[in-house]
């Protein structure tokens, strides 16, 4: 019993995946929208136009969106298809000329050409989060709860408790792109949906029929 509950706890946690997850994408860090801000309200000047904010988007289908705010209140955007390998990015974007930049990459900063961009969640999603309810065809009787912290800065902890009192505890990364979100951790990843709301979070894997729903702490 005492093992079969143990697997049960197991079997929730790393069953939580797609065939063809974003855990597949060469640089997983990269997805999501990073900022940069002027550090002064006369922005930095490039080209005799004075910036305060910048955005960019990358996407796992290898797509940006970059959007530039002007102190003035303008905003510019293009999007386009980028390049990148383990030192340098290329962006290609209709009606803009190719740009080759050189870039750092950690889990939430990504500095390119000496400025420092950081990665921000959705503003409900850091906190804590505690399963009220798990369901699943591979969900056992053993798992009673699932409690989440997820962390402004992308570091994220995790605990899986079952009936018989034994706990599964992992410790990471997560990312996001669009409805998806990968937890990466020392021995594994799992990457399922996630429905936010003002205080419950809901993951889902339809592949495996399994849902949680969270609520906030």
């Amino acid at each position: 019993m005492l093992k079969s509950s143990l697997l049960a706890v197991v079997l929730f946690f790393s069953s939580f995946s797609y065939a063809d997850d974003l855990t597949e994408f060469d640089y997983p860090l990269l997805l999501g929208d990073w900022y940069w801000f002027s550090s002064t309200n006369d922005g930095v000047v490039t080209d005799g136009v004075s910036y305060r904010a910048m955005n960019i988007k990358f996407k796992s289908s290898y797509q940006f969106v970059i959007r530039l705010l002007q102190v003035d209140g303008t905003i510019e955007a293009w999007e386009g298809i980028y390049d990148i390998d383990e030192s340098s990015v290329i962006f290609r974007a209709k009606g803009q000329p190719e740009q080759q930049h050189s870039y750092l990459l950690s889990y939430n900063q990504f500095i390119l050409d000496g400025a420092r961009f950081t990665k921000l969640a959705p503003e409900n999603l850091p906190g804590n989060w505690r399963s009220s309810r798990i369901s699943g065809r591979d969900v056992g009787d053993g798992v009673s709860e699932l409690a989440i912290s997820l962390r402004p800065d992308f570091l994220f902890s995790a605990k899986v408790s079952g009936d018989d009192g034994r706990n599964r505890e992992h410790q990471g990364i997560y990312f996001i792109e669009d409805d998806r979100i990968v937890l990466i951790y020392e021995d594994g990843q799992h990457d399922s949906q996630f429905r936010l709301g003002s205080d419950t979070l809901t993951l889902t894997n339809k592949q495996f029929g399994m849902e949680a729903v969270m609520v906030r702490e």
